[in-house]
């Protein structure tokens, strides 16, 4: 495939989406498959059809729009955005085409939750159609690849990526262009690059999203690090609770190869990849990638002691780059735009974009992607809607089960690597579950440490055995038979978990612990008080 024969292929889809007067995009996205959006399309499908050529129109699924708590969205061309959508307003949505929006319908076009963001991995989600190559290639997929292969060497992807200040947005925040290097100087006839697709954070949804919403730019990514790093088999690890993901992922797959952007001679060169899937039953501790790896080979998924790192023997032994969805999602907006083009976006430390799912007591729940250093109050307040039914903002929890909860006094605080981890939490994945004033710190501390107990693969002592203590410490609090020294203890098994675990599981899960200790003392004590109180009224327990 040459250049011209890209473009072709581009301009051909671009031309048939301009052959419609109007496009009806359906988010068919989980979120909005569960609250019907199927019946929704299905309906405008038929309603489009019953009118004949009254409107050139074309009714198309797309992938998360972002606004969740509107479901079922449906998108009118590019410029109105319907909430709430039905099956019975499918014959208004279709004969008011090209008229007046219907306002009962219509998301505010200055809605903060669209205008405060600034999309970059999710550019195309809810724009295309995620289970067509022809809606990718008119919206620019794809050509960032064809250009690496042909005019680029692997050195120069590399420092491109490198120079990005692109960070790994699976939580530890680790330069993607060190890792890069490291994996292409390892010694091997045979490299491997992972997708890591294990989302297991509770409230989290960001990695599906982007599976569901924008297959082939993962796919693209993955091939652009392959080339990168000198890889040519690439896998993506899903987990099986993920059907959409892993549907539309294999069918991409499959779509990619017919077309040459995966396989043997990807783009007509000497550069071969291939991408299979492996699905994973679910388990937490495989979103670490000694773990996965072990899983992906069809053993038990246990971590492993490093070094040595998988970037010098890692699947079967071979030098092997692990990414996550997101931030392979990056690479081909960095590789299509320049690396200065991202670098100006986000702080001087924490460059670029970040995905996030928005849960928990907000009003506007959802999917956004907003600069690193964006504020929390912006985040919740502005682009979330703030707290619903009159209630107060108690507390935001950043990085799922790893994280801490951070309180109202730290609302200013921007979401960055570094402004997180000074208040004792995480960036993570990009959970993000906010609380407000009927929420109790000490009962969100025990449903996180429960999660963390279940999910142990308990290889090592610490982890198996701490998050047990730590759990039922903080369960004993709740029904009111906590011992006197139960702060104390939570504190120094706390400590113990962190520094002792052998991976990443252990050594964040007194996170949620430490800083609702540290912000919500007050909560503690009372509990603790009236449990100290019932037992001298009682006599000696």
């Amino acid at each position: 495939m040459n250049h011209d024969e890209l473009l072709e292929m581009a301009e051909t889809a671009q031309a048939q989406n301009d052959a419609y007067d109007h496009t009806i995009r359906v988010c068919t996205a989980a979120g909005c498959l569960s609250s019907g959006s199927q019946a929704v399309k299905y309906a405008l499908e038929q309603e489009v059809q019953k009118r004949g050529n009254e409107h050139r129109c074309r009714v198309s699924g797309a992938g998360c729009m972002g606004l969740c708590a509107g479901g079922p969205l449906v998108k009118i061309d590019h410029d109105v955005v319907y909430r709430d959508v039905r099956v019975h307003h499918s014959a208004s949505i279709v004969g008011e085409l090209g008229g007046e929006p219907i306002r009962e319908l219509r998301i505010d076009p200055d809605e903060p939750f669209f205008e405060r963001q600034h999309p970059v991995v999710l550019q195309n989600c809810g724009t295309i159609d995620p289970e067509r190559l022809e809606d990718y290639l008119a919206a620019g997929g794809y050509r960032a690849l064809w250009s690496a292969v042909h005019e680029r060497s692997p050195a120069e992807i590399i420092d491109e990526v490198n120079r990005s200040g692109l960070r790994g947005r699976g939580g530890a925040g680790y330069p993607v262009g060190l890792k890069w290097t490291t994996v292409a100087k390892a010694r091997g006839a045979e490299k491997c690059v992972i997708c890591n697709a294990d989302e297991g954070d509770p409230g989290a949804f960001m990695d599906r999203s982007v599976l569901e919403g924008d297959p082939h730019r993962v796919l693209e990514g993955m091939a652009l690090a392959g080339y990168a790093v000198g890889a040519s088999q690439g896998y993506i690890y899903v987990r099986v609770e993920y059907p959409l993901a892993v549907e539309r992922l294999q069918k991409a797959i499959k779509i990619a190869r017919r077309a040459n952007f995966l396989g043997h001679r990807v783009c007509g060169t000497e550069f071969s990849f291939h991408i299979e899937l492996r699905l994973g039953a679910g388990a937490f501790v495989c979103g670490e990638e000694t773990a996965l790896m072990a899983s992906v080979e069809g053993r038990r998924g246990s971590p492993r002691p490093r070094p040595p790192y998988p970037a010098q023997s890692g699947l079967w032994g071979k030098p092997t780059l692990v990414n996550n969805v997101e931030t392979l999602a990056n690479v081909p907006w960095i590789v299509e735009n320049g690396s200065e083009a991202f670098a100006e976006i986000g702080t001087n430390k924490s460059k670029g974009t970040k995905v996030f799912a928005l849960a928990g007591r907000v009003r506007n729940t959802g999917l956004i992607e907003v600069p690193m250093g964006t504020t929390l109050r912006e985040i919740i307040f502005d682009i979330g809607g703030g707290i619903p039914d009159g209630k107060e903002f108690k507390a935001v929890q950043t990085g799922g089960p790893s994280g801490g909860c951070i309180p109202a006094e730290h609302l200013d605080t921007p979401v960055d690597y570094e402004s997180l981890r000074a208040l004792g939490s995480i960036m993570g994945s990009g959970g993000m579950i906010v609380m407000d004033e009927t929420s109790s710190m000490v009962e969100v501390a025990r449903y996180f440490m429960d999660f963390c107990k279940s999910e142990s693969c308990g290889k090592c002592v610490p982890c198996r055995v701490g998050t047990v203590q730590i759990h039922d410490l903080l369960q004993a609090i709740l029904d009111g038979k906590a011992p006197s020294d139960t702060r104390e203890r939570l504190e120094r098994y706390a400590t113990l978990l962190r520094d002792a675990s052998l991976c990443g599981l252990g050594q964040s899960a007194p996170n949620p612990v430490m800083s609702t200790l540290k912000f919500f003392a007050e909560e503690y004590d009372a509990l603790l008080g009236s449990a100290h109180g019932a037992v001298a009224e009682g006599g000696d327990a």
